[in-house]
Parts: structure tokens; sequence; C-alpha cells
């Protein structure tokens, strides 16, 4: 099924008939991703007397608690409110509907292969994407950019990230995703900074143009760009170039979960 649309005047011929979802579905409960060692995500039925919200407990419907923290339990989608004093909902950052979008992947670089930096000192075993890496891929200028990281399984869907650190940007590398113009970036990592880098958030404050320890937003703040963590692409999904339509849950929030979703381009 083919649909056609227009982005910003241009028009593009979607196959319409199988999006490809490329969240991880927070299981509660059960087998999910977490970051930072956190609870994990859990749901509770809801109790008052004799009234159960659980039908295999005798209720008559189900209803329940939902216990979370969407920037580490799942895939989530988060905007610059997460670094200023000022409360900044994603509701109101994130504009359009859809979006073009460029899918790369990219094998993370030993930080003792590189001489690319990050904002503290750096273990020679940390893994890193590298603008060498980007620069290599020939990435696309589109709204959004999503980076499919190496190896590549459906492990990433359960995975606990503590230890050891996971792979991170270098701060060349974010910002050249910044000279490309991307407003959009989604990553199947866990943050786009390093776990544990006493509270800088340098890549973070890169990309939505925040000075160096500020948690304040200037008239120059890209207050309508957006990053995507914790996603999950799977192999059969080829590198290139698609529409994403980027789904958030419509939460007045720093954070909410998300659930990007790709529509491969007709082929002509």
């Amino acid at each position: 099924m083919l649909k056609s649309i227009n982005i910003d005047g241009r028009t593009f011929d979607l196959d319409a008939s199988g999006p490809l979802d490329i969240s991880i579905p927070l299981i509660f409960n059960g087998d999910q991703p977490n970051a930072y060692g956190v609870e994990p995500a859990k749901s509770v039925p809801c109790e008052a007397g004799d009234l159960v919200g659980d039908t295999r407990r005798g209720g008559s419907c189900n209803f329940e608690q939902y216990t979370f923290i969407p920037h580490c339990n799942g895939t989530h989608t988060e905007c610059v409110g997460h670094i200023t004093t000022k409360r900044i909902s994603v509701l109101s950052c994130l504009q359009g509907v859809f979006l073009t979008a460029t899918l790369i992947t990219i094998e993370p670089s030993y930080a003792s292969d590189t001489d690319e930096t990050y904002s503290i000192a750096i273990d020679p075993a940390d893994l890193l994407i590298t603008r060498k890496k980007l620069e290599s891929a020939k990435i696309a200028s589109n709204h959004a950019l999503i980076i499919r990281t190496l190896p590549n399984d459906d492990r990433k869907r359960r995975r606990r990230y503590l230890d050891p650190v996971p792979a991170y940007f270098t701060t060349e590398a974010m910002q050249y995703i910044v000279e490309c113009g991307y407003a959009h970036l989604l990553v199947d990592l866990p943050s786009i900074d390093r776990m544990f880098d006493d509270g800088h958030l340098s890549n973070h404050r890169i990309f939505w143009n925040v000075e160096p320890k500020s948690f304040e937003t200037t008239a120059d703040t890209r207050r309508t760009s957006t990053i995507t963590e914790l996603i999950y692409v799977p192999n059969d999904i080829e590198d290139g170039q698609y529409v994403l339509n980027l789904q958030i849950a419509p939460f007045a929030t720093d954070a909410t979960p998300s659930r990007p979703l790709l529509f491969r381009l007709a082929k002509n």
C-alpha cells in the first residue's frame, strides 16, 4: 500500500503496509532494559476493600498502577528540559508528525584507537562513536539520525546497562551531528553521554546548544530538538533513508515513553 506525504515541500511515496517499530516494548514485571541499576518497571493491581483490579483474582476488570522511570526503563524521547532548571516538556518541544530520517550502523571504536575526546578523562577500553566513523557513513542531511550500534542482537531488549560502561559519543562526533543539521537523534544506547560522567552531560548540552555546566536556555538553544534512547533496530532493517513517525506519550515531562516507527520509501 503506497501513500504520498509532503514534508517541508518535498513529496515522498511511502510503503505504508508495514511500519517498522524500532521501540522496545516495556514489559512490566518482565524482561526489560535497565540503565543505572534503577528499580525495574512494575505494575500492581489497584485495590480498595473488596475491589481488586485483576480479573485473575475475581475482579470485574483489570486496572493497575504502573511505576517506571522513562529515562531508564525503556525506549524514551527527551527534550532540553532534561538538563534545565526550568521545567520544559517534550510534549511542547517535539514538532512535526512525520520526519525524514537516516539510519546508519556504527561499530564503536576503542578509546585507545582514536585521538577524539570527551569532557572528562576516559578509560582507554571505553567504546566510542567517533566523528571519523560518522563521516565514513556519509550520513545524509535529514530531520532525524538513527544509529544502530554493533554488535546488535535482541539482548538489547533486556540488557542491564551498568558495568561495563556502554558505548557513547565523542565530543567531536556530537559536534558533527549538530553541524549536519540533525534535529532528532535516536540511539540504541542508554545515553549519548558516558554513564557516570560526574554530571557533565556534555553531549546533551552540545546537541541542545546549552553552555557547559549551565542549566539555562538561551535564544540559540535547540528547543525543538529531541533525543531518543534505548531503541532497538533489528538487523533485517537496512541502512538508508526512511520517513520517521516519532510517537510519544502525551506526558508534560522532560522525557516520555516513545514509539518510533519507520516507513520505507517506495522504490521507483
